[in-house]
């Protein structure tokens, strides 16, 4: 789905496929105001939506929000605030207008601005109908964003960050990108943990001292636990501010189950140790005594000059 990354460039100063609520053709347009567009249908607005578990209380953000449909359906359907952004004017008018007419002028406003200059810091939700390259020049800010924020994509992923939900809609009416077909995508922010973090699990009146050493890529958790002198491969993954990391369950070391919610620097969660009739459950605290790096990505674009 890779571009060349020189229509980055002319992408950057026009609104062609720059619409969470807008589907465009490949001739879209040169200029503000003389705009050609499909509307994307209703049925991909409620699904996204849908798969964002959004509701009243969260606050939605559409990069490059078209005629306000993604936005104006998350007031009217789900009693959430929500904003768009948008580069072509006339759009904006027209989106405004909807609004309008739809009476949640009070819930939504949309701008004109740069997509890649906004600031996302209020989002719990993100919709985006992006190129591949544009998509990839965001994914770093929304890594940034606070664990938990849902973002959702049309059509085209965020690389390889995997999504945590993907679905495939039949829409007979959708004439651009695959005709007939919506691919849509779905992500949780994951909370950041890689580094060292250390437990003192009581296991049968004894205290049992553990150190994990922690590499994450996106949401997924790889790397070894020392559980007094007997080290382990472990393998994770985050949701948010949840995890979940197993270990164990060869060589000798039982299979051990970490779960809990990560905090400033601690997880506080329980641990199951074994399987079948063996099965303890116990409480489980870890605090992080280094911190790491998150791994690039090998797709990860280039800091520009």
């Amino acid at each position: 789905m890779n571009m060349a990354s020189t229509k980055i460039a002319k992408i950057l100063g026009i609104a062609a496929l720059v619409m969470g609520g807008m589907a465009m053709p490949a001739a879209a347009q040169e200029g503000r105001g003389d705009v050609v567009y499909v509307p994307t249908p209703q049925i991909v607005v409620d699904t996204m939506l849908q798969m964002a578990k959004i509701g009243p209380k969260d606050f939605l953000i559409d990069l490059g929000s078209g005629d306000g449909r993604f936005v104006i359906t998350a007031a009217t359907k789900y009693g959430a605030n929500a904003f768009g952004v948008d580069l072509d004017t006339y759009l904006l008018k027209l989106a405004n207008q909807n609004a309008q007419k739809a009476g949640v002028t009070d819930k939504v406003r949309f701008i004109e601005e740069n997509l890649f200059t906004t600031d996302l810091s209020r989002a719990t939700v993100i919709s985006t109908y992006l190129l591949p390259e544009m998509n990839l020049r965001l994914r770093p800010k929304f890594m940034a964003l606070k664990p938990g924020t849902r973002i959702v994509t049309h059509d085209y992923h965020l690389g390889e960050w995997d999504p945590d939900e993907q679905r495939e809609l039949i829409v007979p009416e959708k004439k651009v990108g695959t005709p007939g077909i919506s691919y849509l995508f779905s992500y949780v922010v994951p909370a950041r943990v890689p580094g060292k973090w250390q437990s003192l699990v009581n296991i049968g009146g004894r205290d049992t001292p553990m150190e994990f050493n922690l590499q994450q890529e996106f949401q997924e958790i790889e790397g070894k636990v020392e559980i007094r002198d007997r080290s382990s491969d472990l393998r994770g993954r985050i949701m948010g501010e949840n995890i979940r990391i197993v270990a164990g369950g060869r060589n000798g070391v039982p299979r051990h189950e970490f779960s809990g919610r990560i905090g400033d620097g601690t997880i506080q969660g329980m641990l199951v140790i074994g399987e079948g009739t063996t099965r303890q459950q116990l409480a489980w605290t870890a605090k992080q005594i280094q911190r790491g790096e998150l791994k690039r990505a090998s797709d990860e674009l280039q800091d520009e000059k």
